[in-house]
Order: structure tokens, then C-alpha cells, then sequence
């Protein structure tokens, strides 16, 4: 009776880990201990499946992440052993986590205190794994026994953050955030840190005032790492003006600007498209002696970049070069590619060489944008270089690469090396994009070989590749160009049917054609279709519609067209000389002089500029006496007298007999 009672009271299972009793407790052998001396007082074997004792267990231990150093003063203390066999349990085998660290703090009987989870939170080896950090501490906050409940400490909420706040889960990160809250913790400066930083990454202004109105209540003064961070996460969620606020009790507190501080208020203007203050900030560093780093300086190259300020650009860059100072490679990209844009390809490829001599290797980026400066300038040979300079250091072109050295040699004629380029493309695989296709029907359109065209648009819909306006234009240029009027207007159609956005360049084409046919009340219909369907009409696609108007003989109609397109905001400087030129060049010129007299008439023009048009546009067409007696007259701009009224010679007097 005795031995059952015993029996279902203390039941110890015979694979527990050995142990011993000393002083009426057991004492668990740990394995981490490394104790290889036997054990003096062996509990009693039988052959039964338990073992008996009268002791009772003992309480699960709560570990701490440092051993005891009372005894010993050091900047680095050394972590328990614990840890890592904590660590090696989260990235053994994810899925299994939560039980495995069950079973092992059971077997051990041990618990985890909070600034241990807090400790294992900060490592650097779980940083990048928030799904697993969140649910360690879930685990964690469940753990129970040792004389008193487990709850997290505020490190452990701010470490979590701070992880959870990498991967920008914006929702997890505010429900451990209530949950901080409701714990109502005495800050400290280094969780309010951790916090404040967290936050500002993410955006979340309101949680990061919260933070800044606790340490305020709590006593804790602010440092310059405190105040970067509001600072950065202000300016992250674009509240500029805050910044500017803090920023000004900073210049005229005890804790000064730095260079992270002017850094982070120049990114702020940048981002909002504010590049004169940012310029501000920046001349205010030099002006205080604080040290202009490299990422001031690319923060501002970036923002001239985007507002298209090259020269500014290059400025800065050569700055950074006086002063020695590290140049990025995206500093680089950002240099060179802007010149490039800038009709520049030979300023820039100097300073990609500069870059190469000081052993810095370029990107694809940088050849790709060196590339297509060079083919803007019309420099094909010098696109090739490169491109086989790209090859030789190694790196792979990819479908843009390939698209700029097609088209290049697609706009200047070379097609049959631009077909040797796209087929290389297919060789290596590489993606083949509309871009490739219109490249090369706008080559062969352009040439006159528009079956060749029609085989690629056709090979291009075979091969399911989205067909972009860019596509239907190229087609459709190739058709108008050669004639094709008919089926050109077949395409035209064709791209509403698709949801294909007609552009102003499409209506453009359309509209050249027909007026080249004499079709002009077709043309006609196109350019109200286009004014109806909301599309702006571009100078091209106005010359277009004037000089067909001029050559059917309907200068009239075209005169009303320009002012009915006042209104709406579209001038272009040159109709009235376009017209001119186009009339002149017909052999028109009545008609020449009767629009310059009614550009005159309705004050779009001063006489004297009318008058040089209509010259310089005589003397192009080879008829020189009438420009001579032009020139030598007072039509225009002298005025006869019939009586007492004072009248304007007129440019009809010109053609009078």
C-alpha cells in the first residue's frame, strides 16, 4: 500500500537526465557543466521502470543571459551557455520551434527569463527573421512556474520592434506596440532609442511622439542619437515642417546639429522636391565647418538628378573629387547618366575612365546609359565599343541593353547587323520585349521594306508580346509611309478595338498620310476625333494639320484653327512661319503674302519678323528677285499716305501687277 501511494506520487522516469541528492535537493548532472566525475551517491537501479524517492522535484530555474561575474569586472562579459543552445533550437528547424524549446526547458528544468528573451531578441543572428523573433516571444510570455508568472520586460518589446520593423509589418508592429502600452513600463534611454529609431523607419508618427512625450514625462533627457532619429523619422513621413521645428531647438539647445542631422533635414527637402533649401543646408555645413560626407553629397546629386539639373550634377562631383572624398558607385551612375541625357556621352564616358583609374569597377547601369547617350548623338561605332568593352569586363547585357544598340542601328539603317543584335538576344535567351519589334518595324517602314515590317508585327502577335502604341505607331508609320493608306486606317481602328491608347503622335501619322493622299477632309475628321477623345494636340501634330491646310489651298481654315487652339493653351511659336515657308515653297506665294498681311492684321506677329520669314523663305526656294525687291521696298513695315489716312504698304503689293 505504501510502495503504490509512493509510486503515483513521485513517479521519475528512468531517461531523466542523472542526478543526485545533496542536502536533501537533487542536483541535476548537467551535460553543460562537463562534469565527468562520478557520481558518489548513485540513486538505487532496479529492474523496474521506476525509481523512488521521497524528494520532491525542484522548481524550474530562471537562466540569465550573463554568467554570475560579481567576482569578475570585464567590458565583455561572456553570454551563459545557454544561449547558444537557445539560438541553435530557434534556427535548427523552424516549424518544430515551439515545442522543441518545450521539451528542452523541461528536460533542463529551466525557465527564460526576460532579459534573457530580450538578450536573445538583440542577437544578431536572429535580426533578420522577425516571423520567427515574433513567435520566440509569443513562447516566451506563456512560460510559467519557478514562484511567479513570466511577463516581458521593455527591452523585449523594443528589440522585437526593432526586428519586426526591418521586414515593415506595419500591423504586427502596432499590436506589440498596444501591448507595450498597456504594460505601462518606466522608460529608459536606451529603449526609447531603439523605439524612436524603429518607428521613424517606418513612418509611424504617431507612435513616435508617443515615445518622445514618455521620455519627457519620465525625465530622460535626449541625446544627438535621440534627436537624429526623431528628425529621420519626421522626415520619412514627410512631416517637414516638424523636422524644421526640431531642428531649430537643436541650433539653439545645448545638443548641436551634426553631420547625420543636416543630413537627414537635406534628404527631407529633397524629398519634397525642395533642392533650393536642401542647397541651403548644404551651404550652411560649409559656412559652420561641419564635415560634408559622402552621403551628403550623393543625397543632393540625386535631387538635381531627378529636377534634370545636370551641370549641378557634375558640380558636386567634382567637389567630391577636390576634396577626396569617397565617390559611390551610385554617385557614379547618377553623374554619367545625367551627362549622357544631357547630350553629353563624351563628358561622361570621362568620367566613367576617371572611375576605372581608381579602380573602381563599373556597372550595367553605367554602360547602358553610355550606350544610349552616344546613340542619341548618332555615334553608332561608339555604341559598339562599348558594347564589346561591356562584354569583355564581363558582364551580361540584358534586354535593355540590347533594345538601345538595336534601335541605334535601326534609326540609322543598319539593319541587317540591328537583325544580327536580336537574334543574339534569342541565342542567349535573352527576354525579348515590344520594344525589340518596333525598334525594327520602325527601321524597315522607314526604309521602304514593309513586308519585312508586316512579317514582325505579325511574328510579334504569333508570340503573344503585348502590342503598345509604340508597336501599332511603328506599323502604322510603316503603312502611311509607303502608301498603305487604307490599310494603315485598318491598324488605326484595330488599336481601339484592342484598348491600345491612341497617342498624339498616332493621330500625327494618320493625319500626315491623308494630307500626302489629298484626303484632307479625312485628315480633317482625324484631328477632331483626336480634339474629342481629350488628346492634346503637340506642335508636330499642329504643322502637320497646317501645312495640309496651306497646300489644299484653306490658309483661312487654318488661321481659325490656330485661334480656336488659344484658348486651350496649345501655341506654337513657329505656325505662322511654317505656313509662310510651306506656301513659298509651292510656289504659292499670293497666297504667302495674303497670310502675312493677316498675321500682321490680327497682331500675331510684328511686321519686321513677318516680312524676314517671308525673305529668308524666297531666297531658300532660289527666287531672289523677289526677295531683292522685297528687301529694297517699304512693304511691310513702310505705310503710304492716301490723303490724311496713314496706311501700312501690304505684302500683297508683293504679287500686285
Amino acid at each position: 500500500m505504501r510502495k503504490t501511494l509512493l509510486k503515483s506520487l513521485y513517479p521519475i522516469a528512468t531517461n531523466r537526465p542523472h542526478s543526485s541528492s545533496i542536502n536533501g535537493r537533487r542536483k541535476i548532472n548537467h551535460p553543460l557543466h562537463n562534469s565527468s566525475k562520478p557520481d558518489p551517491n548513485p540513486l538505487p537501479i532496479s529492474n523496474s521502470r521506476w525509481v523512488f524517492t521521497t524528494t520532491a522535484p525542484p522548481p524550474p530555474e530562471w537562466v540569465q543571459p550573463i554568467n554570475d561575474t560579481s567576482d569578475l569586472i570585464t567590458l565583455h562579459p561572456k553570454p551563459s551557455p545557454w544561449v547558444d543552445q537557445i539560438l541553435n533550437l530557434l534556427n535548427d528547424d523552424s516549424s518544430q520551434m515551439e515545442p522543441k524549446l518545450d521539451e528542452f526547458c523541461r528536460i533542463w528544468f529551466i525557465r527564460l527569463s526576460p532579459n534573457f528573451v530580450s538578450y536573445i531578441l538583440s542577437s544578431s543572428r536572429v535580426k533578420n527573421q522577425p516571423e520567427l523573433c515574433h513567435r520566440f516571444f509569443k513562447w516566451a510570455g506563456k512560460q510559467k512556474g519557478g514562484g511567479y508568472t513570466y511577463s516581458h520586460n521593455l527591452e523585449s518589446y523594443a528589440f522585437l520592434i526593432d526586428v519586426l520593423s526591418v521586414s515593415k509589418d506595419l500591423n504586427r508592429v502596432k499590436s506589440v506596440f498596444i501591448e507595450l502600452k498597456q504594460k505601462g513600463f518606466l522608460m529608459n534611454i536606451k529603449s526609447t532609442n531603439l523605439l524612436i529609431k524603429s518607428f521613424g523607419n517606418l513612418g509611424m508618427v504617431e507612435e513616435l511622439l508617443w515615445v518622445w512625450k514618455q521620455m519627457k514625462e519620465n525625465g530622460i533627457e535626449p541625446s544627438l542619437f535621440t534627436f537624429n532619429f526623431l528628425l529621420n523619422g519626421l522626415v520619412n513621413s514627410m512631416f517637414i515642417e516638424s523636422a524644421e521645428q526640431v531642428f531649430e531647438v537643436m541650433e539653439t539647445g545645448a545638443i548641436k546639429p551634426d553631420t547625420v542631422t543636416y543630413n537627414t533635414m537635406i534628404k527631407g527637402y529633397c524629398k519634397s522636391r525642395n533642392t533650393k533649401k536642401a542647397k541651403e543646408k548644404f551651404t550652411k555645413m560649409e559656412e559652420k565647418n561641419i564635415e560634408l560626407d559622402k552621403i551628403t553629397y550623393l543625397t543632393l546629386i540625386q535631387a538635381y538628378y531627378s529636377d534634370n539639373d545636370y551641370d549641378s550634377c557634375l558640380k558636386l562631383y567634382n567637389e567630391m573629387e577636390e576634396k577626396e572624398l569617397e565617390i559611390p558607385p551610385h554617385a557614379y551612375s547618377l553623374v554619367i547618366g545625367g551627362l549622357c541625357k544631357d547630350g553629353k556621352p563624351m563628358e561622361g564616358y570621362m568620367v566613367f575612365e576617371n572611375m576605372i583609374r581608381k579602380g573602381r569597377k563599373g556597372n550595367l547601369a553605367i554602360y547602358t546609359a553610355l550606350m544610349d547617350g552616344y546613340a542619341k548623338a548618332g555615334h553608332v561605332n561608339e555604341v559598339i565599343r562599348i558594347f564589346e568593352r561591356l562584354n569583355n569586363d564581363g558582364f551580361t547585357p540584358d534586354e535593355v541593353t540590347y533594345g538601345v544598340i538595336v534601335n541605334v542601328l535601326c534609326k540609322t539603317g543598319r539593319l541587317s547587323e540591328a537583325l544580327q543584335y536580336f537574334n543574339l538576344c534569342r541565342e542567349n535567351k535573352i527576354a525579348i520585349n515590344s520594344m525589340f519589334y518596333s525598334s525594327l518595324i520602325d527601321g524597315f517602314g522607314k526604309s521602304g521594306k514593309l513586308l519585312e515590317a508586316e512579317k514582325l508585327f505579325e511574328e510579334m502577335v504569333a508570340n503573344k508580346i503585348t502590342c503598345d502604341s509604340y508597336c501599332y505607331n511603328a506599323i502604322l508609320d510603316a503603312y502611311m509611309k509607303n502608301g498603305k493608306i487604307d490599310e494603315g486606317l485598318s491598324v488605326f481602328e484595330k488599336m481601339e478595338i484592342d484598348g491600345c491608347n491612341r497617342t498624339v503622335y498616332t493621330y500625327t501619322i494618320v493625319m500626315d498620310g491623308l494630307f500626302k493622299k489629298h484626303r484632307n477632309e479625312e485628315a480633317l475628321k482625324i484631328w477632331d476625333l483626336m480634339i474629342d477623345n481629350g488628346v492634346t494636340p503637340s506642335s508636330g501634330s499642329v504643322r502637320v494639320l497646317l501645312t495640309g491646310l496651306c497646300l489644299s489651298g484653306k490658309v483661312g481654315r487654318a488661321c481659325r484653327i490656330l485661334d480656336e487652339l488659344a484658348p486651350m493653351g496649345v501655341v506654337v511659336e513657329t505656325s505662322c512661319e511654317d505656313m509662310i515657308n510651306v506656301l513659298v515653297k509651292a510656289g504659292r506665294v499670293d497666297q504667302a503674302c495674303k497670310l502675312a498681311d493677316g498675321i500682321v492684321d490680327r497682331g500675331r506677329e510684328i511686321p519686321g519678323r513677318v516680312r524676314t520669314v517671308l525673305i529668308n523663305a524666297l531666297r531658300k526656294v532660289g527666287n531672289a528677285d523677289m526677295a531683292m525687291k522685297l528687301m529694297r521696298s517699304k512693304i511691310g513695315i513702310g505705310y503710304e499716305r492716301m490723303g490724311t489716312i496713314k496706311r501700312r504698304v501690304k505684302f500683297k503689293v508683293l504679287v500686285d501687277k
